[in-house]
């Protein structure tokens, strides 16, 4: 029996679904019950019946599935799969700054731990950072929009207002430089450049569309052009492919590559089934107060 194989039977025993984030390799893609961006796939996961989640992602994806599905047990398959832009940020260095601000509404992106959630009043994802911040701007003054800087850049420009942010950062999507678009356009004048919102200004100024991994997949599903230059992780390559195969991808940079997104593979997902492990916990506190945030989002988008 080979590991696919091995898979789909413990999966079927556990009663375990497989959740594959956009960026992760096309091995994880193909077993995966289901493959997208963060939120989505925590939301998916908590309406079906699945006793056990294996996340294939980076651990504060995995822990909003936990907050999203507390009675489930949810497996990371690799303990050190973490996010560097999440851990940027902790709730202490989040709580100090909001006694500066004490007016000011919290909006965090979900790309944060379940602890910096817990202290924040909204979540917003790459897909949704505007339509929360023109909400919360109807009532209020002041947001403080943590942890990514060149989201909150993008979306400050698109209201014309400031935010009050904090210093992080996808180190992935800020190799992305400008002369890698503008050496790609020049070998692919036909294409268009999809970018996501976490890459620098300069990139995003560059883009013929400024979009979220999943909008990027229906945008390219929809659109007439054929050839397009990917500006985020290249794992979402592989999806485009398989969903599009008669449409041609390039990557921006090959150096888009997340390593933390590349750490789990077909035998840590065997495993981890096997031992059901690395199994994400969360205190009842805390997943109550981050759900609040997450909650909050969901009624309004």
């Amino acid at each position: 029996m080979d590991i696919t194989d091995q898979i789909k039977k413990l999966k079927k025993e556990k009663n375990a679904i497989i959740l594959a984030h956009n960026y992760q390799l096309p091995e994880v893609h193909d077993i995966a019950d289901f493959v997208g961006d963060s939120l989505g796939l925590s939301m998916t996961a908590a309406k079906t019946d699945a006793d056990v989640i294996v996340f294939c992602g980076v651990h504060f994806m995995a822990e909003t599935a936990k907050i999203l599905s507390p009675d489930k047990i949810v497996l990371l398959p690799d303990k050190k799969a973490g996010c560097p832009m999440a851990d940027m940020i902790d709730a202490e260095g989040l709580q100090a700054l909001q006694a500066q601000h004490p007016h000011a509404v919290t909006l965090c992106y979900v790309n944060t731990s379940a602890n910096v959630k817990a202290h924040c009043d909204y979540c917003c994802t790459s897909s949704n950072a505007l339509k929360m911040v023109q909400h919360i701007l109807k009532s209020h003054e002041e947001i403080i929009f943590i942890p990514d800087k060149y989201l909150a850049q993008y979306v400050s420009a698109q209201v014309g207002r400031k935010f009050i942010t904090w210093e992080g950062f996808c180190p992935t999507h800020a190799r992305l430089l400008p002369e890698n678009i503008l050496q790609a356009r020049e070998l692919h004048p036909q294409a268009k450049v999809l970018a996501h919102p976490e890459c620098r200004p300069e990139i995003t100024a560059l883009a013929d569309m400024v979009a979220s991994t999943e909008k990027m997949c229906s945008f390219v599903h929809n659109d007439p052009a054929v050839e397009f230059i990917i500006a985020t992780e290249i794992g979402i390559i592989h999806r485009l492919k398989k969903e599009n195969p008669e449409k041609i991808f390039y990557p921006a940079s090959d150096k888009a590559a997340c390593p933390n997104m590349k750490r789990i593979n077909l035998e840590k997902i065997l495993w981890s089934l096997q031992d059901l492990e690395y199994e994400i916990k969360v205190s009842r506190d805390t997943m109550d107060k981050a759900r609040r945030a997450i909650e909050r989002m969901l009624q309004i988008t």
